[in-house]
């Protein structure tokens, strides 16, 4: 897959709501094999890591057990991407409510899969 038959949008939309969206840890592992590279790493802030993934899976297992049990994540827009590089803008909270966290996600894409997931958290009041 070259870099300009990537569908960005289609692969961060699925991984918003398949990956960071599903709370079913067994459905998530899923998404995550089918969207992820085998040694694909999750960055998050401040500065955890998780290669990997079951360690991913984890990683979001964790972030949604800290989130009330309605708290959905949205996207502000469509991905965009180019060069195997991929943002998508987001917001969570309440499915009908004002957003609580906003932020962008930047992946590395390569042969269709995801290789590096970096999650910025836009500062609070901003």
């Amino acid at each position: 897959m070259t870099a300009q038959s990537i569908d960005y949008d289609s692969l961060m939309q699925a991984n918003l709501a398949r990956v960071f969206g599903e709370r079913d840890a067994s459905r998530r592992l899923k998404a995550v094999t089918e969207l992820y590279a085998d040694n694909a790493t999750l960055y998050e802030p401040p500065d955890a890591a998780a290669t990997g993934h079951a360690a991913i899976s984890q990683a979001v297992e964790a972030l949604l057990a800290n989130l009330p049990p309605n708290f959905v994540f949205t996207s502000v827009g469509p991905a965009v991407g180019h060069h195997g590089m991929g943002r998508l803008r987001w917001r969570s909270g309440p499915p009908d409510g004002p957003a609580v966290v906003t932020g962008t996600d930047v992946a590395r894409i390569e042969d269709g899969r995801i290789q590096s997931l970096h999650v910025f958290l836009d500062p609070t009041g901003a």
